[in-house]
């Protein structure tokens, strides 16, 4: 303190110094007190009073250092000390450490208007995902600030030729795109706006050899329509599932984006055929697709290009409050899954564990009414004996937190309990057996955090919905595997919290550990049905692809379950078996279990790995969504789970 009191004193440019104290035969210590030129002092982790008493002498030599130096005949320090404790005030008001011509003040961490979070975007003026950062992150990354798309969408029972506005865009199958031997259509809708057209539309669309194929689009700026544009948009062969409808509303957001449409509407070849439930789920997959079609990540860019689509009409859908209420619900899961996508897309040097138990804690007080959040830090988690979990985190410099968020309705009985669980890995190194070669994409494991994500996105989507009659448990271990000589090493064994003892044949089958003393705690807190979520193996990828997530479970009634959650969120999960003889090569000479067995069935033994923490009077499902969480064409996250989860969640609860 001595020696950097005066060069920070006289230096014209922020300089900061963390000094790091051990205190011999103590468990506690100062992990860090930061100090500036601007004389702030950040202390971390004060957990005994000897290690408080070090970190007050650290202060007061310094203070009586800077105070000999300093040109100002009256000084103020500003102290700010996380987590809260008793030590501020009895730093301050010890006469012992009193410095004459220095003054104390506490402060605390504030955002100003000009600051934004790792993960933060805009809705008008309000400010979602908004957290200080206490210390600048690795490389100085600051991310942009990112609008979601707001549209307005809309039920409208008119006449398509008869809509006004920038573009018109009819989802069309291959059967529609039938012609008569005048090379007319059959479809009545594409006749009436052929005929408007003056038959242009069918010599169009035989120019440009468009037929209806799932993914084929073609737009066209012709005279003699109410609209601006019109636009056809192929559906395929059928159009009953939700997850063509959904890629149906990116294609449209595409084809609105690159005509910088402000106004546009939606409507389908063939709606005569389709019930009025079909309807509803109908608008709202293409409204859903439609916003995340819309939304580009851009903060981690220069420079970035905002959405000028402002309204969307849905015209031979329906109309009325029923429909409303099904474009507001598709909404909410949207903007949550743009929040998992976020989540994901960060890169591990902002988004660390700390941080997203931040974010964890943002949906709890944002929905403050049906949210309670509990972060816990090593030393709890230490006292819950969660050495599996520990064991995992012990390498890295950024602390681990565990997060559990509960949602419980405001008012009315609650019939069942659920929960849902998420690998947090927000980085994997491999540890000791570290990532190396082709394809072990260390550079993506970013992405190892996917099932926390969707964990969380699940949450705030829940928060939106408010279903009742179900009490929901949000749970992620979060935390790096990374190397270290504090580190895990192969053939060290860890304890979990339900006292099962695990041989680590291997530090890259990480996610596992983590996994196991989260579901411990989730069967403590009482739940009947538990899901797990997690980027756990490549061999599931091997199996499934990149767009297949798979499922393990022992309960038939459960995977029912999901399956119709699944239908209607659009997402693509397969059943896979947990082949109990598997477990044979999980066993360990010196412990309960390895932590990973052989190539062969990876997956499965992983799932049956799991099932060792599961209470057997709780329905239990792994889902392994290593394939689907990342999209290698697009670069980017896919907020896959999301829709599924609040789907389960809403099948169980009251409504």
């Amino acid at each position: 303190a001595q020696l950097v009191g005066p060069f920070l004193t006289h230096s014209s440019r922020a300089a900061a110094v963390s000094f790091y104290l051990y205190p011999i035969g103590q468990t506690a210590r100062v992990e860090s007190l930061l100090i500036t030129a601007r004389w702030g002092f950040t202390i971390k982790s004060i957990g005994s009073p000897a290690a408080e008493k070090m970190a007050g002498s650290l202060l007061h030599s310094f203070a009586t250092s800077f105070s000999s130096c300093s040109s100002s005949s009256s000084s103020r320090l500003l102290l700010s000390h996380s987590p809260p404790s008793l030590f501020f005030t009895r730093f301050r008001g010890a006469a012992a450490f009193a410095v004459p011509g220095v003054r104390f003040s506490r402060v605390l961490a504030s955002s100003s208007s000009s600051s934004r979070s790792p993960l933060c975007y805009r809705r008008g003026q309000r400010s979602h995902m908004a957290h200080s950062i206490a210390r600048a992150t690795l490389g100085l990354t600051q991310p942009n600030a990112v609008d979601v798309p707001k549209i307005a969408f809309a039920a409208k029972e008119i006449d398509a030729v008869e809509w006004k506005g920038d573009l018109l865009a009819v989802g069309v199958t291959e059967k529609d795109m039938a012609k008569d031997e005048s090379s007319k259509f059959d479809n009545s809708l594409l006749k009436k706006l052929d005929s408007q057209l003056g038959g242009l539309l069918s010599e169009a669309s035989s120019e440009e050899d468009f037929t209806g194929k799932a993914g084929q689009s073609m737009v066209l700026r012709l005279p003699g329509m109410s609209s601006k544009r019109i636009g056809l948009i192929g559906l395929g062969q059928s159009s009953s599932t939700t997850f063509a409808f959904r890629g149906f509303g990116e294609a449209f957001a595409a084809a609105a984006k690159s005509t910088q449409a402000n106004s546009a509407a939606v409507t389908l070849a063939t709606t005569s055929s389709i019930s009025n439930d079909s309807k509803l789920s109908t608008a709202s997959a293409i409204a859903s697709g439609t916003l995340l079609g819309l939304y580009e990540d851009t903060r981690y860019k220069s420079e970035g290009k905002k959405p000028v689509l402002k309204s969307v009409d849905f015209v031979g859908l329906g109309s009325g409050a029923e429909i409303e209420k099904k474009l507001k619900y598709a909404e909410d899961v949207s903007t949550a899954v743009i929040f998992g996508k976020e989540l994901v897309n960060s890169p591990a040097n902002v988004l660390t564990p700390v941080v997203l138990a931040e974010e964890a804690s943002k949906i709890a007080s944002t929905y403050s009414d049906v949210f309670t959040a509990t972060i816990l830090d090593a030393e709890k988690c230490e006292e819950l004996k969660m050495g599996s979990y520990l064991g995992v985190a012990a390498a890295s410099a950024n602390p681990p937190r565990f997060i559990h968020l509960c949602y419980k309705p405001s008012s009315g009985p609650v019939k069942t309990k659920l929960a849902l669980v998420g690998k947090g890995l927000t980085f994997d190194s491999g540890g000791y057996n570290i990532k190396t070669g082709a394809g072990c994409s260390i550079e993506l494991m970013k992405f190892d955090m996917g099932g926390s994500a969707a964990v969380l996105g699940a949450a705030k989507a829940i928060g939106q919905v408010k279903p009742p009659g179900v009490e929901v448990h949000f749970i992620v271990a979060a935390c790096e595997n990374m190397i270290s000589g504090t580190g895990m090493r192969p053939g060290d064994v860890v304890t979990a919290s339900n006292g099962k003892t695990i041989e680590v044949n291997n530090t890259d089958a990480e996610g596992r550990l983590t996994l196991a003393d989260a579901l411990v705690y989730a069967c403590n807190q009482g739940v009947d049905k538990i899901i797990d979520l997690a980027t756990l193996t490549g061999a599931c990828v091997v199996a499934l692809g990149p767009s297949i997530a798979g499922v393990f479970t022992p309960s038939d009634d459960l995977a029912k379950e999901v399956s119709t959650a699944a239908e209607a969120s659009g997402e693509k999960f397969w059943r896979m078996p947990l082949e109990e003889s598997y477990w044979e090569s999980m066993k360990s000479g010196v412990a309960d279990m390895v932590n990973t067995g052989g190539r062969q069935g990876g997956s499965i033994t992983a799932a049956l790995f799991l099932k060792q923490f599961v209470d057997e009077k709780v329905q239990w499902m792994h889902i392994d969504m290593a394939g689907p969480v990342w999209n290698d064409k697009k670069r980017a996250a896919t907020g896959f789970g999301i829709g599924t989860l609040v789907e389960w969640v809403l099948l169980n609860s009251s409504s």
